[in-house]
């Protein structure tokens, strides 16, 4: 195994590190509200920052989600690289990367992802879809949406006739929605592929695991740090909280929490990238992202004594999106028990 970022993938992560912390301030993010940053999400465009994931890999993916979730920033990066440019470049057909890719580089497609639908999305022989997902981060930025129906099979299907978008509030502002589709005409991800065959969703959920889970790699690195500013800065009997020995035991767990987030995000990555089997190792890096991140965004709120329990102090963003992350990759249990079936099952 060998994580050490290419040329490529540390400019790039260098370049979405500058345009993060120059756009995505506390400041700005307070007057986005729910929604997101148009200025922000046209900057990434233009810098090629989207596009640019189609020769990055995964690795170079988790690698740039790593700086988003550093500062919280609203838009609907993961989302549109996972759910639209990384999807199409595993499984779609050279028909539809040829019509959708240039438009997601450039910013005027946007994909949101409703893999898992537990109200059941069922499609006609005709390529219809009909059912209801009751909450699809991004939606109300999305144009496109890539569906799971009950068969497992990918549908991407444009926002528009047939489907109807309810906003719908998260723990984290994302955006979010109320997916209905009735009768909403969708394309086949990867054309008319054997229905039985549940490879392309099974790969899709693996890489969508880990690319969150490197963006709950960033949040918890940012509240750390935040929590170690914090710390540094303030005195309490004439010291800084951080000579205290019980401040600075949580921040060192909370670091090797957030350590642990991010080499099993690479690894799975790395995986991914090199063609390996990684399943599991998805699975292993979204319960570290789960159960470790829940652990850490606390930690960075407590660490903040009486301001952490301030609304609108900035770490308040980072527990908001740990808790939010939390819930998206699934509880830990829940993973956890989906990886020991999995080992058991020899997978």
């Amino acid at each position: 195994m060998d994580f050490t970022p290419t040329q490529e993938q540390d400019e790039a992560r260098a370049l979405a590190a500058r345009i993060f912390g120059d756009l995505a301030t506390p400041e700005r993010l307070a007057g986005c509200g729910t929604g997101g940053d148009p200025e922000l999400w046209k900057a990434l465009c233009g810098a090629g920052l989207v596009a640019a994931v189609e020769e990055l890999g995964l690795l170079g993916l988790v690698l740039l989600l790593e700086e988003q979730g550093r500062t919280t920033a609203q838009v609907p990066y993961a989302a549109t690289c996972v759910h639209g440019l990384l999807a199409l470049t595993a499984h779609g057909t050279p028909e539809q990367r040829d019509r959708l890719l240039p438009g997601i580089g450039d910013g005027s497609v946007v994909v949101s992802g409703a893999l898992r639908a537990q109200g059941g999305v069922r499609a006609s022989s005709r390529g219809e879809l009909t059912g209801t997902v009751p909450v699809v981060p991004w939606l109300r930025e999305a144009t496109h949406v890539l569906v799971a129906d009950v068969r497992r099979r990918l549908w991407l299907a444009p926002l528009g006739e047939g489907t109807t978008v309810t906003p719908v509030e998260l723990t984290a502002p994302w955006s979010a929605g109320r997916l209905t589709l009735e009768g909403a005409r969708a394309e086949r991800l990867g054309g008319e592929r054997d229905p039985a065959d549940p490879h392309a969703y099974a790969d899709h959920l693996a890489t969508a695991r880990v690319a969150f889970a490197g963006l709950q790699a960033g949040v918890c690195a940012g509240s750390l740090a935040r929590a170690v500013a914090h710390v540094n800065g303030r005195e309490q009997f004439g010291r800084p909280l951080a000579t205290r020995q019980a401040v600075q035991l949580r921040a060192a767990d909370a670091h090797l929490d957030t350590e642990a987030i991010r080499v099993t995000a690479y690894e799975a990555a790395w995986r991914r990238d090199a063609g390996l089997p990684y399943a599991t190792h998805a699975l292993t890096a979204a319960w570290w992202a789960s159960e470790a991140g829940m652990r850490v965004v606390h930690a960075g709120q407590h660490l903040h004594g009486g301001a952490g329990a301030d609304l609108d102090h900035p770490v308040h963003r980072h527990f908001l999106w740990g808790r939010q992350l939390d819930a998206y990759l699934g509880c830990g249990a829940e993973v956890l028990q989906e990886l020991g079936e999995s080992i058991a099952n020899g997978e």
